[in-house]
């Protein structure tokens, strides 16, 4: 293990899936034991669906509640919750339904009012469950990420001004992401670096490169700017290195 991450590989996307669900059911049990909340970010991405069945797999097998679970997002597309596009609809029909989630448990991005009122709203409601360090960040006990070609993570952008690693917003609209659609909400930097833990799936082919240049010590993606923000990051991935 390096200072800034952790790297475990797998041969194919359902063994990291069932690997990923594996850690985090057992990190929701420790929090079980002592009757704490478990406050999670999920994000979106294809191995997110194989990650969300195992996990609804598993849990069930292992009779593990995710009842003390609090749900929220990286990042959320602007369109309705009921578009196929939405993040909060792939974890819903993949998780919430499967399982039964309780409603007030759920903390979704509302990408359908906007970027800046959907983030000015995502950041009031996460402050009202989850406590903040001395910065003034939420304290999530874990954020889930996924890579994309370009190396972004979330909807943080590659393109985006190295300053933006020190902007305190916990959310904030974007309004020309390069993937369509390119309105959404995103978690911001200062953020990601608050959580106790942060573990990215990276997962599919078409992002060796990404990958590649955001494990360098003077890589340049978004990826590689979180990396360089904490210590410990935890990677699930099926990407040769």
């Amino acid at each position: 293990m390096s200072k800034h991450y952790e790297l475990v590989s797998f041969r194919t996307p359902d063994e990291l899936a069932s690997a990923a669900a594996t850690a985090w059911l057992d990190e929701i049990e420790r929090a079980n034991r002592v009757t704490a909340s478990h406050d999670v970010a999920l994000s979106g991405g294809r191995i997110t669906q194989k990650f969300l069945g195992a996990v609804v797999e598993q849990s069930k097998a292992r009779k593990i509640s995710l009842g003390q679970v609090n749900f929220f997002w990286a990042d959320e597309r602007c369109v309705p919750s009921t578009d196929a596009q939405s993040n909060f609809k792939v974890v819903n029909d993949g998780l919430f339904v499967p399982l039964k989630i309780s409603a007030d448990k759920i903390h979704r991005l509302r990408g359908e009012d906007g970027p800046e009122a959907g983030a000015k709203q995502a950041e009031k409601e996460i402050r009202s469950v989850v406590g903040a360090n001395s910065e003034g960040q939420p304290v999530l006990d874990l954020i889930f990420l996924g890579l994309g070609e370009d190396g972004h993570v979330a909807s943080l952008a590659p393109d985006e001004a190295e300053t933006m690693m020190s902007d305190a917003a916990v959310y904030r609209g974007v309004h020309d992401f390069a993937k369509p659609p390119p309105e959404r909400i995103t978690i911001g930097y200062q953020t990601i670096a608050a959580a106790r833990q942060v573990w990215m799936l990276a997962s599919g082919t078409g992002k060796e490169q990404a990958f590649r240049d955001s494990l360098a010590p003077e890589g340049k993606t978004p990826f590689a700017r979180v990396l360089r923000l904490r210590r410990g990051t935890r990677i699930f991935t099926d990407i040769a290195v």
